[in-house]
């Protein structure tokens, strides 16, 4: 398994994949960044006007709901529409699911369109799926990974997705599997934005395979190992955020292989 993984993490640094963002506002550079310390090309495009053309030449496209207005809204449903037609990867990070009306009615008329990969904290998939009336605190998780298990199998049987829920342990699911990432660290929670950084990685890999379960489980596990790479030469949240970026660049085989702490069920 090890060893699968860390193919992905070549594959990205060789294959460059283009990854359409639609995100927000406060995690659009740090998002841009990780991608490009990855080995990925991102591209940040919000205008309704020129969305199918660039879906058309990117490779994955990324919707996360961070900074959501009535505007962003219908470019993302603009956008999951075309990557659904062109049966092109799509990656959905539900940001603040469950706080709003606003946000839980644009997020239904998304997933009409099948996101590949569903990624968010566990309080965002059980809101994202309905499962139980747990409140969002803002973008924060108030419920445990585990938790949300029962509510991301609906999301798979529904939506045909791979759903990971992040958490201090990552948990990735699809129809048959259940993968278990237990790498990072707490003083990750303390930088705006990482969960979206995720999100786009994660997105990264799916488009350079065919096991989108597999690439979210090597992104998941690329990014928490970096952390806690990154976490041992830190002062604080600031220099951390900066070491994570070069982590993700830099890192080698053997401190992968060293820290890497997957299972499956």
């Amino acid at each position: 398994m090890e060893n699968n993984l860390w193919n992905y993490i070549q594959s990205v640094k060789d294959q460059s994949p283009l990854v359409h963002n639609i995100t927000n506002f406060v995690a659009m550079n740090n998002t841009a960044n990780a991608l490009l310390a990855v080995g990925a090309s991102p591209i940040m495009a919000h205008a309704k006007s020129e969305i199918r053309e660039i879906i058309a030449i990117s490779n994955v496209v990324v919707i996360n709901i961070g900074t959501l207005d009535e505007y962003w809204s219908e470019a993302m449903l603009i956008a999951a529409e075309e990557a659904h037609r062109l049966n092109k990867t799509w990656i959905l990070d539900p940001v603040g699911a469950g706080a709003t009306s606003f946000r839980d009615e644009v997020l239904a008329k998304l997933l009409q369109f099948k996101p590949t990969v569903i990624r968010g904290n566990a309080s965002e998939i059980i809101a994202l799926a309905k499962a139980n009336k747990t409140v969002t605190k803002g973008v924060d998780s108030t419920a445990e990974s585990n938790e949300a298990i029962n509510a991301a199998k609906y999301l798979v049987e529904n939506y045909q997705s791979v759903v990971c829920i992040s958490g201090a342990t990552d948990i990735i699911i699809d129809d048959k599997e259940t993968y278990f990432v237990e790498n990072g660290h707490p003083l990750m929670t303390k930088i705006t934005g990482l969960g979206c950084s995720a999100s786009a990685i994660v997105g990264a890999f799916a488009a350079i395979s065919e096991n989108k379960t597999e690439s979210t489980v090597a992104a998941m596990s690329l990014l928490g190992i970096a952390g806690e790479l990154a976490e041992k030469i830190s002062n604080g949240p600031g220099s951390l955020q900066m070491n994570i970026l070069d982590k993700l660049y830099n890192i080698s085989e053997q401190e992968f292989f060293e820290n890497v702490k997957v299972s499956k069920k």
